[in-house]
């Protein structure tokens, strides 16, 4: 439990670093999220045994 813990703040920290200190486009912000977030969705479905 303190593993997923860990593996999600490590996430939305690069996540937020990528979004603050990296210049790009906005669309192509957005598509960096919604991949980093549907990763995070799939790691939590495996994590609780679901997928």
């Amino acid at each position: 439990m303190i593993n997923l813990l860990i593996t999600l703040v490590v996430v939305g920290i690069i996540l937020w670093l990528i979004n603050t200190y990296i210049p790009m486009d906005g669309k192509i912000k957005s598509i960096v999220n919604i991949v980093v977030v549907i990763a995070v969705i799939i790691y939590l479905l495996r994590f609780a045994g679901i997928a």
